[in-house]
């Protein structure tokens, strides 16, 4: 199991977020803090929440992505998904988060 990574990277437009690895459970615990920093700052650029890296996602992160997505919200700003493997999208297809929320393939979409 490869434990979950976060890179933030922040500009102009939009902050991005790559993860790789495994979200999951223990994922959850690196995720979580670093979308509540994120959704603290202000400004009201998009979160963009790059999935390509990750390996697996199960419904800890699930939870994860849908608790920021609503406090984004609250705070004004939108969080976009950047869709990852198959298997990740899934999680979000059989629950039907896909038509909840906003997926890209590439960032580059965005601009």
């Amino acid at each position: 199991m490869a434990p979950l990574t976060v890179q933030t990277t922040a500009s102009d437009d939009r902050v991005l977020v790559a993860l790789s690895g495994e979200l999951d459970l223990r994922g959850a615990t690196v995720l979580d803090p670093e979308l509540e920093r994120i959704a603290g700052d202000p400004g009201a650029s998009p979160v963009v929440l790059d999935l390509r890296g990750l390996e697996f996602m199960d419904s800890s992160g699930l939870r994860s992505v849908m608790v920021a997505d609503a406090t984004l919200r609250r705070a004004g700003r939108r969080m976009v998904l950047v869709r990852g493997a198959e298997s990740v999208h899934r999680v979000f297809t059989v629950t039907r988060m896909d038509d909840r929320l906003q997926f890209v393939d590439d960032p580059a979409e965005l601009a």
